[in-house]
């Protein structure tokens, strides 16, 4: 009988546990994304920077700053996971209200990540893909004006 309570209260114990331990893996698989990014083009720097606020949230910035002052593209992005589903969520001053916009995890393999909003306006996919420790290509693409239309913004780690 005293076997029968004590594997009774371990089991109970290891149940507990389970339910609250929370996996994070898919956003965790991303965390290759934390740091400064950066693109020096002819017309100006290109910078996306990203933290992590918690086991569940990456929180991101974007700028694209034009003769060193001026910012003509500002965007807040937060990379959450909630359950099984990874959410990408760009908030783009001047663009939807200034609300916030999910894009939701497609398909994922080591190294690149595909978000989707198919009833966005423009950009209906992102991809995140990781070259190397030091560079990354961000992809937008979809349907823009009536064509189909793909950007490319090839950074690296400063």
């Amino acid at each position: 009988m005293k076997n029968i309570f004590v594997l009774g209260v371990a089991l109970l114990f290891l149940a507990c546990q389970n339910k609250s331990e929370k996996n994070f893996d898919k956003l965790e698989n991303m965390s290759w994304l934390i740091g400064n990014w950066e693109n020096k083009l002819p017309d100006g720097l290109l910078t996306e920077t990203w933290t992590k606020e918690n086991d569940s949230t990456f929180s991101g910035t974007t700028y694209f700053i034009v003769n060193t002052k001026d910012t003509v593209h500002s965007e807040t992005i937060i990379l959450t996971q909630l359950n099984e589903n990874l959410i990408y969520r760009p908030t783009v001053k001047g663009q939807n209200n200034d609300e916030p916009v999910d894009f939701k995890l497609s398909s994922e393999s080591e190294n690149t990540f595909t978000f989707e909003n198919l009833k966005h306006d423009y950009p209906q996919k992102i991809v995140y893909k990781k070259v190397n420790e030091t560079n990354l290509v961000a992809t937008i693409s979809g349907i823009q004006q009536g064509k189909q239309s793909t950007e490319s913004y090839p950074m690296k780690r400063k």
